[in-house]
């Protein structure tokens, strides 16, 4: 005889306890989508309006929820308390590693995550890759945020006059990077036609311009509130980072991004 499969216990058939507490949290999940008043609240959560008025009670009372005048259900300040102290819980590096080590696993490329320290690139992870030489990146290094892939992802949210700013102070002197005294530099123009293209598609590219011969694709990580707070890259040398592979990583780097971002409250931004 073939036995069926357990099915999943429905919330109709949940304990009471567990019933109320999926109710609760129904309740708080409505008025973050914009839900302000029981009745909308109730038609969201398929409670009638006694029982949705009892629940979001102990929740205004608990601080979960607040109410105002004129405007009804807001998110309340312990939800607030509780964010910063999840987001403080778990370091930025430790709570993106396995999304690392999926991308490390996924393309063999040397993968990096980064925050911007001033006006350069702060190193805080780095997944060495097996295609090609090792690069000279590590955990603790710092790059231009101007020169690098992910520093330009990291700046996707910023203004014209900043890109031009830190452009201007990105130059090497004398006009010649000594890494790579052949390489003609970009003017500004064409930084910033291609950073107009980059916040157009949400990622950014590192064509060698701080390294010969390395390139990178790169996207931003944002938290709760919305603003970028770290980058994530993948990178290789030349002959194992053609244009068209670029392209090709171009939505897995933005997916992953978005994953951890959405980890961060910061939802997906694709």
């Amino acid at each position: 005889m073939q036995l069926e499969p357990p099915q999943p216990e429905s919330p109709a058939a949940a304990p009471t306890g567990t019933q109320t507490l999926l109710r609760g949290l129904g309740v708080i999940q409505a008025v973050a989508s914009g839900a302000r008043d029981l009745k909308e609240i109730a038609r969201l959560i398929g409670t009638t309006r006694s029982t949705t008025h009892r629940l979001a009670s102990c929740l205004v009372e608990e601080r979960y929820l607040r109410v105002l005048p004129q405007v009804g259900y807001l998110l309340g300040p312990k939800l607030i308390e509780l964010g910063f102290q999840a987001r403080e819980e778990v370091p930025l590096a430790m709570l993106a590693r396995p999304y690392l080590d999926h991308l490390s696993e996924l393309t063999g490329d040397t993968v990096h995550l980064a925050v911007r320290d001033g006006d350069e690139v702060l190193y805080l992870h780095k997944n060495p890759g097996r295609n090609g030489p090792e690069m000279r990146s590590r955990v603790g290094h710092r790059m231009p945020l101007a020169r690098t892939g992910i520093g330009k992802a990291l700046l996707l949210d910023s203004s014209e006059a900043e890109w031009q700013r830190l452009y201007q102070v990105s130059l090497p002197a004398g006009g010649r990077n000594p890494l790579w005294p052949s390489h003609e530099e970009q003017s500004w123009e064409q930084v910033r036609e291609r950073m107009l293209e980059y916040v157009q598609g949400g990622y950014a590219f590192d064509l060698e311009d701080n390294e010969p011969s390395i390139r990178c694709v790169a996207a931003p990580i944002r938290d709760a509130s919305k603003q970028i707070i770290a980058g994530i890259s993948i990178a290789s040398t030349v002959p194992y980072m053609p244009l068209e592979k670029m392209a090709e990583l171009v939505p897995l780097i933005k997916e992953t991004a978005g994953r951890l971002s959405a980890e961060l409250g910061g939802g997906r931004r694709l």
